[in-house]
């Protein structure tokens, strides 16, 4: 729907206008207009979502540069974001020397709560890593990891968060994965359910970038509480060099296909960026694409920003990233 123009003339007296949820309404002063009190009331179509960042975007500030994790709530407040989506492994150096006890993790849902709740943002969810492999063939090694997660659904239950999202790596074995993740989704799902969590499987690197694989998944699990996060660019499968990223992929999963086959049991989405053009468009991703298969899919949650790249500054690619989901989004139907 293109935006449209009512024109108000000789004004005697105030119409207020609630438009919810699709529209925002905003008055300018029409030049030359003959009399004073005359406006144009401009009915600007608003994106399907909400937004939210992830945590994941600040990385190198908070490990190169040292920037205390714990003022993400400021900072997302600040670029013009309303839900938090944190990352495990940038609390990794308190958390791993305390060895995850139970009073580290209190503290850490501590401050955590404290900041949101100061900059009046929203916890939305965790993102948990290196607590294990879900789909390791190993029955024994696999249940140790689904325990090693369980701290991570307590921690989110207590912040809020309706989900953590988590990694379905292990096996190379088409089969042999798709057994142990059903297997290890299902043990930490069930747990989880207990304390009102979702259990959400990004599509990660490996057999967990094959859209159809995880949906196979995802449909021989069937729990409500799990599901899974669309990532916009985290489609390959099998890479050139596992130690060193920037060597390229060997191969690698159509981004739109996948995004289309997780978005029947997405809980939430990623919108991954790397580097913009000139007109502020993603180089690699088509995003106004991207989001009609999100709308299409009955999604109007929080999608997170994951800026990546390296050329533009942590900061700067966060913005650009926002900017180019508000803009997108208006061509969307």
């Amino acid at each position: 729907m293109r935006d449209f123009f009512l024109k108000k003339s000789s004004v005697k007296f105030f119409i207020v206008f609630f438009i919810v949820g699709v529209y925002s309404c905003k008055e300018v002063k029409k030049e030359n207009m003959e009399k004073e009190d005359d406006v144009v009331v401009v009915i600007e179509k608003m994106p399907f979502f909400k937004l939210s960042l992830a945590q994941w975007s600040m990385h190198r500030m908070v490990r190169e540069k040292g920037v205390n994790p714990y003022i993400f709530a400021e900072k997302a407040k600040k670029w013009g974001f309303t839900g938090l989506e944190y990352v495990s492994q940038l609390y990794n150096p308190e958390l791993s020397k305390a060895n995850y006890s139970d009073e580290a993790m209190a503290s850490f849902v501590e401050k955590c709560n404290a900041e949101a709740k100061k900059y009046g943002m929203e916890n939305v969810l965790i993102m948990v890593d290196g607590q294990g492999e879900l789909a390791v063939s190993d029955s024994a090694k696999r249940k140790n990891a689904v325990k090693k997660h369980f701290k991570w659904v307590d921690a989110a239950a207590a912040m809020g968060c309706h989900a953590i999202r988590v990694n379905l790596l292990g096996s190379d074995v088409v089969e042999e994965w798709k057994k142990n993740s059903v297997d290890g989704l299902t043990q930490l799902a069930t747990y989880a359910k207990t304390k009102n969590i979702n259990i959400i499987v990004e599509n990660h690197g490996g057999l967990s970038s094959n859209g159809a694989l995880v949906a196979e998944v995802m449909e021989t699990v069937n729990m409500d509480n799990c599901g899974t996060l669309p990532d916009f660019g985290n489609f390959c499968i099998k890479r050139n060099n596992p130690k060193d990223y920037k060597d390229g992929c060997a191969e690698s999963y159509d981004k739109y296909k996948g995004v289309k086959e997780l978005m029947t049991r997405a809980k939430a989405v990623s919108a991954k960026s790397h580097d913009f053009d000139a007109n502020g468009n993603e180089t690699e991703i088509d995003y106004t694409k991207m989001l009609q298969i999100v709308k299409d899919g009955g999604y109007t949650g929080f999608i997170g920003v994951e800026y990546e790249g390296s050329i533009l500054g942590e900061e700067a690619g966060i913005i650009a990233t926002k900017h180019l989901l508000v803009k997108a989004s208006k061509g969307v139907q």
